[in-house]
Parts: C-alpha cells; structure tokens; sequence
C-alpha cells in the first residue's frame, strides 16, 4: 500500500517563468534551477536565500551544473557558457530574500552547441586530473550545422535532425570525438512536424560516464569510456569506445554498440543513470518506465536476456526522473504535476507527492553525505553564523527537490525508505 503523500517542507518561488532544470551541489549545500526565460539562480540550502540570480540565457535553460568552482549553465540559445562561482558569504546567506543587489557571475568562455533538441549537456568529471578537467557530451554541432534552419523550407532548407553527439575536453574546449552515432544508417523517417531524419530521430537524452566494470582501474588505458542516448523514437543505446584514450575521432569511428533497446512507443523524455552507473531509468509520455543494465555486454544482450525491462505504470505522461544516490528508490515527475515515488529495482510505487498544479519538469535528490564528513564540515563551518547541526545536515541528505512549469521550486524530505524498497 501506497505511503500517505506529505507536504513540501519549503517552497521557493525566486522564479517568474516555468523551471526547466535543477541540481544540487554534491556537498548539499547549493540549489541550482533555471527556467524557461534562461533565468539560473543559485539558493543555500541553509537559509533558503538566493546566492546568485542572473540572465545566463536568451532561451530557455536546457541544464545548469555546479562544476568544482565554476557553473555550467545550458541553453536553448545555441550556447554553453561557463562562470566563475561566487564567493559565499554569511552576509549574504543572511541578507533579504530577494533578487536585487545579487552579484552576477562571471563568465570564463563560452561554446557553440546544438540546442535544436531538448537535449542537455553530460558532464563526466575526471578526477584523477590535477586540475580541473571534465569531458562534456553534446548533440552533434557540424552536423546540424549542414542540415541547415530548423524551420525547414520557408527558409530555403529542408531540415534534417541528427541521432549523433560530440565529446569535446573542458577547459581546452577541443573536440575529441565527433558524430558518434549510426553514420552508416543512411534511412530516413518523416515525423509528424514534416521534418525527416533518422529511424531513431533526434538525441532525447545523453550520459557520459566510465564504465563501472572499469572506472575502479589505475590505468588510463584500460577505462572503458561509454555513452548512452535516448531517442526520439522511444529506444535507448549504449556506446562504448573502442579508439585508444587519447587518439581524436570523426564520423563516429573508434565507437561500437554494446546494445541497443526499445521499450517506449513515445520519445523518451528523460533519462537518468545511478551513481555507480549499473543502469538507467527512461520515462517517456507512455505509461512505462524503462530499466537497462548498463553492465550488459554486447555477447550478453539476447531477446532471452534483454538489456532493458519495461515496467507498466498507471500514469502515462510523464517529463522528469532521477534516483537516489544509493540507487533504491527514483522519482518521476509528471505532466500532471505530481512526483511519484518507486523503488527502483521493482518499480512498486512508494508514495505520491502532491503540490504542484502544472507539469513537474524537473527533480532531483540530495546526495548522501557520511557522519564523519558532516563532522569534518561543521568544524570548518565553526565561525560561520549560519551554521546546522549534524542533525539538520543528515536530515538534508534525505531531501527531493522538484521544479514545475507553475514557476515554483518545492522542497521534500523524505522518509527511509530502506525496508519498503527492499521488498
């Protein structure tokens, strides 16, 4: 039986336009959300005052993440834009919750992207770089770029959308593999907006990430970097590279399918990965939830022991998913406004979040900090006025956060589900 819905503990309303995106800082401490005008704004956890409100964008925001010292923010404008992270003060924790005399970031450099999609960014951090360094996953740019004007022939063109992506190194901004896709599938779809593309069609959704089997290894040379798209068409690929760590590809070279699967009649509208990236959640405008098993192997994957599994649910339309940090339980935003909880190994409902009266685009959890990590932080947090206790702090790694097209940012904490989840 469904657990009682609860009521959100806070509720942020800096927005005036529909969130389009969310994130937490890993230390729980920064709430990141953007919105469909390309307003980001950064709230502490700790006063549930804004730190930082500026225009990052001309489009709607695509993605926001904080990255070490700097944000990257994601828009629909065309453009990925990097910025220096404020200084945090107690003052200004402590100040008038409003918008006005917030300092604006500072930008470092910018790129051009693809945003003729919904697809946001993946970042992959790599932390075993001395400084800081990542590698970003991007929809294809040349090739949208050929393709020419989204609007098709009332501008003289035929558009053409693309399945492929770009992986480009971050701070140098140099591309190191482009259109990573099926470059041989020369076939063509007509969609019902009259464009024509692939069979897949455009990239829904993307995670860059080592893989589990291989991130653990010391050596550069035996880490498995993969990639996993969702599409337009309702499936879902996995990639892996096949080209040496170091060694710049084009046209989709040095990268194979481990498998590809399709569980969605509709396009996938998000997708999300596990912290330890052993597997994915799809969520599309149908009423399934689709589950794949990023350790499957390309000899693995057979109709007998398929690499995703789809799970009915009674709701279809749904927009937004994420899962906990210790892979248990996941939560799906819905165009009906409601967050719906499920364990992610059964995909049994949990419970049910009700506040919102607008489609919930956005959701994400805070991460799981340990007891002698939240020591260590209130010691460095000893002078600061502001200051929680450990009990407060433990009490927020328990906390979802979820965004909607109503403008507001509501703010859950949740119960353990460790025993329900478990069953």
């Amino acid at each position: 039986m469904a657990l009682p819905a609860p009521s959100p503990i806070h509720l942020l309303r800096s927005h005036s336009s529909a969130v389009s995106t969310l994130f937490i800082s890993t230390d729980n401490e920064r709430i990141y959300s953007g919105d469909s005008a390309g307003q980001a704004i950064v709230t502490s956890t700790r006063s549930l005052r804004p730190l930082a409100s500026w225009t990052a964008h001309t489009d709607s925001l695509l993605g926001i993440e904080e990255w070490g010292s700097q944000i990257i923010t994601h828009g629909r404008d065309n453009k990925l834009h990097v910025w220096a992270r404020p200084e945090e003060s107690a003052s200004i924790r402590q100040g008038p919750a409003t918008l006005s005399g917030l300092s604006t970031p500072t930008i470092c450099y910018s790129m051009d992207v693809n945003a003729l999609n919904y697809c946001k960014f993946s970042l992959l951090v790599l932390a075993e770089a001395r400084a800081q360094e990542g590698l970003l996953a991007v929809p294809n740019l040349v090739e949208s770029a050929l393709v020419g004007n989204p609007f098709g022939v009332r501008y003289g063109v035929i558009s053409v959308w693309t399945d492929q992506a770009d992986i480009w190194s971050l701070p140098s901004r140099q591309r190191l593999h482009a259109a990573i896709g099926d470059t041989l599938d020369t076939s063509a779809t007509t969609f019902s907006d009259s464009r024509s593309g692939s069979k897949s069609g455009i990239i829904m959704s993307m995670h860059l990430f080592y893989s589990a089997s291989s991130a653990s290894s010391s050596s550069t040379s035996t880490r498995e970097l993969c990639l996993l798209c969702a599409y337009e068409d309702g499936s879902v690929a996995l990639r892996k590279r096949t080209a040496p760590e170091n060694k710049q590809t084009v046209e989709g070279r040095g990268w194979e399918v481990i498998w590809k699967s399709k569980l969605h009649v509709e396009s996938v509208m998000a997708m999300t990965v596990s912290s330890d990236c052993t597997f994915a959640l799809t969520v599309s405008a149908d009423h399934l939830v689709g589950r794949y098993d990023l350790l499957k192997t390309q000899e693995g994957a057979s109709e007998s022991t398929p690499s995703g599994t789809a799970f009915k649910t009674k709701h279809p339309g749904n927009g937004a998913v994420a899962i906990r940090s210790d892979g248990r339980v996941c939560a799906i935003g819905g165009w009906d406004g409601k967050v719906r909880l499920y364990s992610t190994k059964t995909l049994k409902l949990l419970g049910t979040l009700v506040h919102h009266k607008q489609g919930c685009q956005a959701v994400t959890f805070a991460s799981h900090t340990d007891r002698v990590t939240l020591c260590e932080d209130l010691k460095d947090d000893s002078g600061d006025e502001d200051e929680i206790t450990i009990e407060e702090k433990h009490a927020r790694d328990r906390w979802l956060i979820a965004g909607s097209t109503d403008a507001k940012v509501s703010i859950w904490a949740l119960i353990n589900f460790e025993k329900t989840s478990s069953a």
